[in-house]
């Protein structure tokens, strides 16, 4: 199993926290507000612990579960203490009207996110295009992409503890190309499908 360090304290750090949790890895929840930490630490539970904001996390796998423009100042303020982490955004730069991307360049938070940490650390891209509740109850494909092998079954491994099944799409440029397949899930709740009860995946022809 995975030792896992979560900043933020929201949702989705809730969602995969307590994901962590049941598939047996062990977690450690980080938070600017300390008694936010401390409280989504307790709801957990399974031995779950508050690390300090801008400490060294204990976990081998940091997920950053922050608003997408909060992701590269939390990786630049932690600096050198994610040297040697495996640091995953899971954020989505959707433009103010949910229909594109915040940056608008050929870019990603990922990347952004790569540029900004330590040497020896590694960002991989994941879970961005699985709305929460699928998260939560489900058992989805969840797509990654980074430009390190190991850094990648690291996470790999670690989704699989969760129950889904992880898909590996390339390289971190790749991270680009996850962000925008994220509008098109909100493309789809709001049109095709008319709710959140549903994620991307991959369907095989088998003989």
């Amino acid at each position: 199993m995975s030792s896992i360090s979560i900043i933020g304290t929201g949702n989705m750090a809730r969602t995969i926290g307590a994901r962590a949790i049941a598939g047996g890895n062990t977690v450690e929840v980080m938070g600017r507000d300390e008694s936010k930490a401390a409280d989504l630490a307790k709801a957990l539970g399974g031995g779950t612990t508050r690390g300090e904001w801008g400490t060294a996390p204990a976990g081998d796998i940091v997920i950053v579960a922050l608003l997408h423009d909060g992701v590269v100042p939390a990786v630049t303020q932690y600096g050198d203490a994610l040297a040697g982490k495996v640091i995953v955004d899971i954020s989505n730069p959707f433009n103010p009207t949910f229909d594109g991307l915040a940056h608008g360049e050929e870019t990603s938070v990922a990347q952004e996110a790569a540029k900004a940490a330590p040497a020896g650390a590694s960002v991989v891209k994941a879970f961005n295009t699985v709305f929460r509740q699928v998260l939560e109850k489900g058992r989805p494909d969840v797509f990654i992409a980074g430009d390190h092998a190991q850094a990648k079954a690291s996470v790999e491994a670690f989704i699989k503890s969760l129950g889904m099944r992880p898909l590996d799409v390339g390289g971190l440029k790749m991270a680009h190309w996850l962000e925008g397949a994220g509008v098109v899930t909100v493309g789809l709740a709001n049109h095709g499908v008319g709710n959140l009860d549903f994620a991307l995946g991959i369907t095989e022809l088998r003989a």
